[in-house]
């Protein structure tokens, strides 16, 4: 039996595929390479020395989508695709909408309809929109303050439903906080499309001279230094966590909620000292007017992952700056070098 990754070329998506393959279980990925890059796959295969099936489909081609799991003996899925932009969510909301639900919905009613009852979704913190107190417990009232995490917040609702409607389901929602970090390999990492939206990568395009400059976005944040505080995880930890959500989903059934963090903030500043530190680079910054939706803090309370999943992260701040680094030299211009 296979399980189903959806967007597995993405950033999250490749490093949770290594994981899985280095733990011998057998894979169908689909993409449509809208946020992703067909050489991420290929070096995937070169970490691992494993091979996969790959089908360059769309989750809005219910069709195909059919086609694939009919026809390769899927029983799981780990649900990776959509779109990801905060800004441009707020700019396109229906696209933002009609791409990240339908698609799901179309996942939800194909694997429904072979008895593929296993879903790991990936979610995300900005599930908990500007909460009241840090860290924050998978009880704390969910809100958004952007159409992305909208999305996101929709769809964990439309799997309770589902749930609800049918006991045999098993869904683990995984809440995400900041994944930053590569495989220490340098093979595989975060290789975003145009003007990087999320700090490392922008940071590590600043060390390597393809960027200027790092702007943050305000610095009279109520934090120790001014600037925003955000729960760092490395990617490889976070891809673990997947595992560990299958691993649980194959010998229960319902639905539940997990904190993937490592419950310790760090501020903007914390990361670009810490990136300096790591790598010897004097990364040049400047201060700039707040972004529309940012928050003070935001760091998670892990402790559940722990106890029901067996899952914690084990890196630190810098062997994720040293990793993106390292991903960053060996591939200055991304996939594309």
């Amino acid at each position: 039996m296979a399980i189903l990754i959806t967007g597995g070329a993405g950033y999250i998506g490749s490093h949770t595929m290594v994981e899985f393959l280095n733990a011998g279980r057998e894979l169908v990925v689909v993409d449509n390479f809208m946020n992703s890059k067909p050489e991420a796959l290929e070096r995937v295969r070169k970490i691992t020395g494993k091979d996969f099936k790959f089908f360059q489909v769309d989750l809005l081609d219910k069709e195909a989508l059919d086609k694939v799991v009919r026809e390769n003996n899927i029983d799981s899925c780990i649900h990776f695709a959509g779109l990801k932009a905060v800004g441009e969510s707020c700019a396109k909301p229906m696209l933002y909408y009609h791409n990240n639900i339908t698609g799901t919905l179309n996942l939800c009613e194909v694997l429904a309809k072979y008895g593929a009852k296993r879903i790991v979704f990936s979610s995300s913190a900005t599930v908990y929109g500007n909460p009241a107190s840090v860290p924050i417990t998978e009880d704390f009232p969910l809100s958004t303050t952007n159409p992305y995490g909208e999305t996101k917040l929709m769809i964990e609702r439309i799997l309770k439903d589902i749930y609800n409607a049918d006991n045999e389901w098993s869904i683990s929602v995984l809440r995400y906080f900041n994944p930053i970090g590569a495989h220490k390999s340098g093979l595989i990492g975060e290789d975003p499309q145009g003007i990087p939206n999320n700090l490392l990568p922008y940071i590590t395009q600043v060390a390597a001279g393809r960027r200027e400059c790092l702007s943050i976005f305000g610095n009279d944040y109520n934090t120790p230094d001014g600037t925003g505080v955000r729960d760092y995880i490395h990617v490889v930890d976070l891809a673990r966590a997947h595992l560990k959500a299958i691993e649980l989903a194959e010998t229960v059934t319902g639905i539940d909620y997990f904190n993937i963090g490592t419950g310790v903030g760090y501020s903007v500043l914390d990361i670009v000292h810490a990136y300096e530190k790591a790598t010897g680079i004097k990364i040049n910054y400047k201060i700039t007017a707040r972004r529309p939706g940012d928050i003070d803090e935001c760091y998670a309370n892990p402790k559940k992952a722990y106890e029901v999943l067996g899952w914690k992260a084990e890196n630190n701040i810098e062997d994720m700056c040293r990793d993106s680094y390292n991903w960053q030299r060996q591939n200055p211009n991304g996939y594309d070098s």
